[in-house]
């Protein structure tokens, strides 16, 4: 009888990827550590300046429209006790016992996000996308994006031994995924349908699926994406504004001029916190998409450094986490998290500053919204929850 394979040969047998080479140490039902503080702490910082960047952009559109200029800070004041409530809830679980709560979860978002396509959905900038709860408005697609993240984690660690497979591997969830995308599209929103993709397709490698699927699938989505943006009237004319903002100035591309305006006034150091003249009515709704335009005025470059710098440390920080995670679960919900922000805090930086095209997506932690800040904290917990059975430095 040949001997039961050690710890070295089961690694080699581990399918290729990030997963096999994250260290173990809390063994199934072991005992869990304390969170990670400092992500906690940069966690902390992003919200209440988040809080402050919304108050500064949005008083005097508060005192127009609601003739309250504390009303979007006390709303989005509001929506932090709630998240950081929701990362509480989280970060003193056990991730593992999330598993159990994975299908009910899915399940929770795919009805949500059907009745918005089905006529529930409260309207807003074109599209359908909110479901309104007395004075709070639910955007489902934020909800999927982490309810994706605990479905692949789940999926992925539970078929780790078949990952490089494409019957049982690869194609499950992309479907799964490719469902919820479809939903995204439906509303519409393009912005979170390619985040949910990305993110699938970035757990799938981590988990050490074949990259040759994960390209083939890239080259064959491009079609499709190029018939999406550019057989979709409003899709076209916002790719024609960002080839060239300035032939739309006055139409489409205004927002992303004015935005692009707002970073190049503010230069080096800023013109002074609460001194924006952006918006005095140029930037239209300078509290949520496009925040980081006033922020870059107001604080100039040194002021968007030092955001990316915390965005750059909570990075960090995520996979660090998921290289030291107790089990391939932890680090697939780590990566998720991880991939999550940093796509969101990407791409609306690159909308903001031009390099990108107009995307409905918000600053992670900064953007005034109910739903996602709430969202992202809800992540944050669970990211704090996978460290607390990481191995210690």
């Amino acid at each position: 009888m040949s001997p039961a394979p050690t710890n070295a040969r089961r690694d080699s047998m581990a399918p290729v990827g990030v997963a096999p080479y994250r260290a173990q140490s809390v063994e199934k039902g072991g005992a869990l550590g304390r969170v990670d503080h400092a992500l906690l702490g940069v966690t902390m910082l992003l919200v209440a300046f988040g809080i402050v960047m919304v108050y500064s952009a949005s008083a005097v559109f508060a005192e127009h429209l609601h003739h309250n200029g504390q009303f979007f800070l006390l709303r989005q004041t509001m929506y932090a006790v709630m998240g950081f409530g929701a990362l509480a809830f989280f970060a003193v679980q056990d991730h593992r016992k999330l598993r159990a709560f994975t299908y009910p979860m899915l399940g929770v978002t795919v009805l949500l996000m059907l009745a918005v396509v089905m006529g529930a959905g409260h309207s807003g900038g074109g599209a359908a996308r909110w479901i309104r709860v007395g004075p709070i408005n639910i955007q489902p697609a934020e909800i999927a994006k982490l309810s994706l993240i605990v479905w692949l984690s789940h999926s992925l660690a539970k078929k780790n031994e078949k990952i490089r497979t494409f019957s049982v591997g690869f194609l499950p969830h992309l479907l799964v995924a490719g469902f919820l995308m479809l939903l995204c599209l439906k509303q519409p929103d393009f912005g979170s349908a390619v985040v949910l993709l990305l993110l699938t397709f970035t757990l799938l490698f981590v988990a050490g699926a074949r990259t040759g699927y994960i390209l083939g699938t890239l080259i064959a989505a491009l079609p499709v994406a190029a018939y999406l943006v550019l057989g979709t009237e409003y899709r076209r004319r916002r790719w024609e504004a960002f080839l060239d903002p300035a032939r739309f100035r006055s139409t489409i591309s205004y927002q992303l001029v004015e935005s692009m305006m707002s970073f190049g006034s503010g230069g080096m150091t800023g013109v002074g916190l609460g001194d924006s003249h952006q918006k005095l009515f140029f930037l239209p709704e300078a509290h949520t998409d496009f925040i980081s335009a006033i922020l870059g005025e107001e604080l100039g470059f040194v002021g968007v450094a030092g955001l990316l710098l915390a965005y750059a440390f909570l990075i960090w920080r995520g996979v660090r986490i998921a290289l030291r995670s107790a089990d391939d679960h932890g680090t697939y919900l780590a990566f998720g998290v991880t991939t999550l922000l940093t796509l969101q805090a990407l791409i609306n930086l690159g909308v903001a500053m031009g390099a990108l095209p107009t995307k409905g997506l918000t600053l992670p932690f900064i953007s005034y919204g109910g739903s996602s800040l709430i969202i992202d904290l809800a992540a944050v917990g669970i990211l704090l929850s996978v460290s607390r059975s990481a191995k210690a430095a």
